[in-house]
């Protein structure tokens, strides 16, 4: 079963200290998932400034209880980086078809 994760951090002054405070966990993680198959596609949420101020996933549990015990783990929810959370059932119809080359991706980053 797929969801679409996403986390936005808090607004206040301790929003950035936070999410640095409880990132290297929350990437740790991050790889146990996508080693475990759990994690399909992540993105940090920026402002204009480039900033991040949340977070998206997309992730396959095999039930909803599945993925609120990850939730409950989740470093940036422990940590009260995530201040709001939207979760949405999703269905990427052929999920292999993202599978590009690193080098794909670095070309269209210069």
């Amino acid at each position: 079963m797929q969801f679409l994760v996403l986390g936005y951090d808090g607004t206040d002054e301790g929003a950035k200290e936070r999410r640095a405070n409880a990132r290297p966990d929350h990437i740790a993680m991050g790889d146990k998932l996508v080693a475990e198959g759990n994690l399909w596609y992540g993105a940090a949420l920026t402002n204009d400034d480039g900033d991040m101020i949340g977070s998206m996933y997309v992730v396959d549990f095999e039930s909803e209880a599945a993925l609120n015990q990850w939730l409950k783990k989740e470093p940036y929810v422990v940590g009260d980086v995530w201040r709001k959370r939207e979760i949405k059932r999703c269905q990427t119809r052929d999920p292999s078809q993202f599978n590009r080359p690193k080098e794909f991706f670095e070309e269209r980053q210069k």
